[in-house]
């Protein structure tokens, strides 16, 4: 594995984690975070409250797919300038505006009397959250430098939590004083935040120029991509790399609610007390893979995810623990954050900037198809093993990747994007 061509110091790290690239980075993190688990887990708790059966549940997974398969579209981003605020910034304003419509129109919905009009409410959701994921992802790879790359990650991965964060403990406290739907109806008007930055932020200058055709903006990006050394296992580990992880958390808040906890006490200690386990694990991620390199980062944080994970099988035989669930959520919030950030870096160093819509796109969207593909049927394994055994599955199932990630390391694969022919 590389190393990054150069070691910042700590006077630099300071100064870009306090500058307004790294605010922006942060800002945009949040946007991107909120409307992820509006889908996810407090959508969960909706349906949960209104009736809908646990299977059902595990199948709105499917409603995600728009970020397993955003690099259909990605390339229009990369080739098509708005008329107005730029190429990042005109795009962004477009897909936040029809974000929060979508967020009106799941907050009219009713998941146990119409379960298909939530449904297709909530597809809207991550189809629009996805397009500004996608533009997001490229406005970081161009604002930023390859050295400011991995903070800027870890920054991102902060923000977005805090998207997370408020969306779902926040979603679930105020759950218990105000219906659903007026939470709903709350998160859409908070998503304003992310229309401000995109004003006020700076377009970035598209210093290799951008695709002269769609042709060329769509084909390109591929052909670039895969003439790189061990680009089609490079694409196999990223799929694999969090696989279990993410199967486990899309079943964290029936799991949490059987073992008796209630909404007040999942949404202050799972989301507000695992936050600062949480940032401190994006912001030491961020400045460990400037100095240790990827490789180091990437296996020493992927452990430590597979140990969070297996940790829930643990909380499952310990029962109604708040303590338990405490330490066991700072521990998972942690090295999740270590994790997430190793692997966002990872991602935007490998991106050509010409394509860095399209290409962040497909590789982000590899990433986003545990959550989608492997995480549909988990309701059904959750019923079929017990908690206990789930959680340990999922824990194994983190293997394969780590496996991957040091033969590829063994070899000499370097993960090193190659420039452009």
């Amino acid at each position: 594995m590389s190393v990054p061509p150069r070691q910042a110091g700590v006077a630099e790290i300071l100064r870009s984690v306090f500058s307004g690239r790294m605010l922006v980075a942060a800002l945009m993190g949040f946007a991107s975070g909120l409307p992820l688990l509006l889908t996810g887990s407090l959508l969960q708790a909706w349906m949960k409250e209104d009736g809908v059966d646990l299977e059902t549940i595990g199948l709105f997974a499917l409603v995600g797919l728009p970020y397993t398969l955003k690099f259909l579209w990605a390339p229009l981003m990369d080739r098509y300038t708005p008329m107005f605020l730029g190429r990042r910034r005109g795009w962004l304003l477009m897909f936040q505006l029809a974000l929060i419509l979508s967020l009106l129109l799941l907050a009219a919905s009713s998941p146990g009397e119409r379960p298909f009009g939530v449904a297709v409410a909530a597809l809207l959701v991550t189809f629009f959250s996805a397009s500004q994921d996608i533009v997001i992802d490229a406005y970081r790879r161009e604002a930023l430098s390859d050295t400011e790359q991995g903070l800027g990650a870890s920054l991102y991965v902060n923000g977005y939590r805090v998207g997370m964060l408020l969306a779902a403990g926040g979603g679930l406290i105020l759950a218990d004083f105000m219906p659903f739907a007026m939470v709903y109806a709350l998160m859409a008007g908070i998503m304003l935040m992310g229309v401000v930055t995109t004003l006020l932020a700076p377009e970035p200058v598209a210093s290799e120029g951008k695709p002269k055709t769609l042709a060329e903006a769509v084909i390109h990006p591929f052909v670039e991509y895969f003439r790189r050394p061990d680009a089609v296992l490079i694409l196999l580990f990223i799929l694999l790399y969090k696989i279990g992880d993410t199967m486990a958390s899309h079943m964290t808040i029936p799991f949490y609610l059987d073992m008796g906890f209630s909404t007040t006490e999942i949404g202050t200690v799972v989301k507000f007390f695992g936050f600062s386990a949480t940032v401190a694990g994006g912001v030491t991620g961020g400045v460990l893979i400037m100095r240790l390199g990827i490789y180091p980062a990437l296996m020493g944080f992927g452990v430590l995810q597979g140990l969070s994970t297996a940790g829930f099988a643990l909380l499952a035989m310990l029962g109604d623990s708040l303590p338990g669930l405490a330490a066991v959520i700072a521990f998972e919030n942690f090295s999740g954050g270590l994790g997430t950030a190793a692997f966002i870096a990872f991602m935007a160093s490998m991106t050509n900037r010409r394509f860095s819509a399209t290409q962040y796109a497909l590789l982000s969207s590899l990433m986003g198809v545990p959550r989608v593909i492997a995480a549909a049927p988990t309701g059904y394994m959750a019923v079929a093993l017990g908690w206990v055994e789930f959680f340990l599955l999922c824990a194994l199932i983190a293997i394969p990747g780590l496996l991957l990630l040091r033969w590829l390391h063994r070899r000499g694969s370097d993960f090193r994007r190659e420039p452009a022919a």
